[in-house]
């Protein structure tokens, strides 16, 4: 059985622990404003770009890139969007299966033996990436969870360059769908090859276009120079609604940290006070003795 001293070391400490966790929760919330924001920027970019695209596929041409040249996989690069810190609940351990699922789906689904290289995004989960066999763990020096714009168009522009120059057979990323603060859902993104029939499919159900348009130098020209845009907005969405569900569920992992620290110290405070009251009961019987003989 706990002494007073102890239980009140207890409760000093779990205190401390959840001023902690709330100054974290506010922290992260601070954060997340601020990523709902450059989400909700990137949104009408995008949303214009496809448009764009959808204009060019309701002609009747059939539309070639070596952006979307799809080709036996020999050799995968996988990207998997994770965090720096922790304190965000099962975020990244969630990543991490979701990665594993997806290469041993790859390698079921490949004729040849298949070289998969992963790039992890962020501290927590690069040293399990790095300790996990039969993948080959990469990493660019200016390339992580924080980086700005500029360093992943540069990080986008390399794989790229790596694909059209068949080194690498498929791109892809993995990363959490920020739906709400309370949800995130893993979702993996195909990158290159870009996907035509895809986009032709998204064309169909876009809403039909009053203004016709002239298409100077012509359609085939703009749409080879469309897609590298399309693929770098779909890269930095899927690295902004990372960022975003990082927060959220670093949000959700603090406000059950603080409900968890202070039920604990209703239960030690209760168990405090029935000590306590048992000392000064066991005080006023002694003294009730003393005065009786």
């Amino acid at each position: 059985m706990s002494t007073m001293r102890e239980l009140k070391g207890r409760i000093g400490s779990v205190e401390s622990s959840q001023k902690i966790t709330g100054a974290l929760k506010m922290i992260s919330s601070a954060k997340l404003r601020k990523a709902e924001q450059a989400l909700s920027h990137m949104k009408p970019y995008r949303e214009q770009l496809q448009q764009t695209i959808n204009n060019l596929l309701e002609a009747d041409v059939e539309y070639t890139s070596p952006l979307s040249e799809v080709r036996p996989m020999r050799r995968v690069a996988i990207v998997v969007f994770a965090s720096d810190d922790g304190h965000c609940g099962a975020f990244n351990a969630n990543l991490y299966k979701a990665l594993l699922s997806r290469v041993e789906t790859l390698r079921a689904d490949a004729v040849n033996q298949l070289v998969v290289d992963v790039y992890p995004v962020g501290k927590k989960i690069f040293s399990s990436v790095t300790k996990t066999d039969g993948i080959n763990a990469c990493f660019r020096d200016y390339f992580n969870a924080k980086s700005s714009p500029e360093e992943i168009k540069r990080f986008v522009g390399e794989m790229t360059t790596a694909f059209l120059a068949k080194e690498y057979d498929e791109v892809e990323c993995i990363y959490a769908y920020y739906k709400s603060v309370a949800t995130q859902i893993v979702k993996t993104r195909t990158i290159l090859p870009v996907s035509v029939e895809e986009l032709q499919v998204s064309a169909t159900g876009a809403p039909a276009r009053v203004t016709p348009y002239l298409y100077e130098p012509d359609r085939m020209a703009i749409f080879e120079a469309l897609l590298p845009l399309f693929v770098l907005s779909s890269f930095q969405e899927a690295c902004l609604q990372s960022r975003t569900s990082e927060q959220g569920a670093r949000i959700m992992a603090m406000q059950t940290a603080s409900d968890n620290a202070r039920k604990l110290l209703d239960e030690l405070r209760l168990e405090y006070n029935k000590l306590r009251q048992q000392g000064i009961t066991s005080e006023l019987l002694d003294i009730i003795g003393g005065s009786i003989r």
